[in-house]
């Protein structure tokens, strides 16, 4: 242990009782040696800090003593301001995601595998459209982060429990978002065979398809993967090389339903360098007067309905094509 040697001397009696103190005067004690005590650093490092401490609060107080009230009143919001901002916000805060061609491949995956049959290698893009969320369950952001998104164009501020049930876990979202996906990808496979064997005359008996799509859920891409299917399964483009975006859920008689965050994905398109994007009609009322500057929006309803969009846009007729209208 460290120590440190002091240059108090202790006060003593002689030992000889007349009253004199012969090792007090000269420091040193009967055997000669020096009478010094010794002091552990570590007290004397406790009693700075003490005096630092003391002192500190001593001005601190004469800093304050003469301040009015309204000084303490407009400190204590100031405190209470700042614990506010940095606790989580009932609130989820939506922006534009990024976009995945469901012709190209996921973690150096196909996203979309055909077996028994010949496919078809396009040299456009087919883009299904995401939005990304922060204040999902398990996922909270602050009140200075939600404050923060009132002033940015791309972002969208909702109630939580207007787009999750109230209680939901992080797991249980997962478990919904990932089911959502798989079943989509499921209807999309049902609806894109049955709509090539019946309306495009191709034999497809013995043809499994397969789709692959990481870290994305939910069910908005099933029309995107159907069309995927159906440009690998035929004998032509049906991008000419364009980007198309598209969003749109697909049931297994192959009808187009609506999605949620169609303008932010709309944004998303564009940003990724989509001039096509293939919207459900039950979304139109959100699509007219927010469709991005460079983006043709066309209204859909069904399959064979996007399917023959394609097949327009691709082979320059696209302009005839129906779009969102008030």
């Amino acid at each position: 242990m460290t120590k440190t040697i002091g240059t108090r001397f202790d006060d003593g009696v002689a030992s000889d009782g007349s009253g004199s103190n012969d090792a007090g005067k000269d420091g040193f004690g009967d055997d000669g040696s020096a009478d010094i005590p010794v002091v552990d650093a570590s007290d004397a490092v406790r009693v700075g800090r003490t005096r630092w401490l003391a002192g500190t609060f001593s001005r601190f107080r004469r800093h304050v003593a003469h301040r009015p009230a309204g000084f303490f009143v407009g400190a204590l919001c100031v405190v209470l301001c700042a614990v506010v901002l940095v606790l989580p916000a009932p609130y989820v805060v939506e922006s534009p995601g990024p976009t995945r061609d469901v012709l190209g491949q996921s973690d150096g995956s196909p996203v979309i595998s055909l077996t028994g049959a010949s496919t078809y290698k396009d040299s456009g893009h087919l883009l299904m459209v995401t939005v990304n969320a922060s204040g999902v369950p398990g996922y909270s952001m602050t009140t200075a982060e939600a404050m923060a998104s009132w002033f940015l164009s791309d972002r969208v501020l909702t109630p939580r429990e207007v787009v999750f049930p109230v209680g939901q876990s992080a797991d249980d979202y997962k478990t919904q978002s990932e089911g959502q996906m798989s079943q989509s990808q499921n209807h999309a496979v049902k609806a894109a065979l049955a709509y090539a064997s019946k309306d495009l005359g191709l034999d497809v008996s013995g043809v499994s398809a397969t789709v692959k799509m990481e870290d994305i859920g939910g069910p908005s891409a099933g029309m995107m993967y159907a069309l995927g299917i159906l440009d690998k399964l035929g004998d032509r483009s049906l991008t000419n090389g364009l980007t198309i975006a598209g969003t749109g859920t697909m049931s297994d008689s192959g009808k187009v339903g609506a999605i949620g965050g169609i303008r932010l994905k709309m944004k998303g398109a564009r940003r990724d360098g989509a001039t096509w994007f293939l919207a459900p009609a039950s979304n139109c009322d959100e699509v007219v007067g927010h469709v991005p500057e460079g983006l043709r929006d066309v209204k859909v309803s069904t399959l064979s309905g996007a399917y023959k969009a394609l097949v327009a846009i691709s082979t320059g007729k696209g302009d005839s094509l129906p779009h969102c209208t008030a």
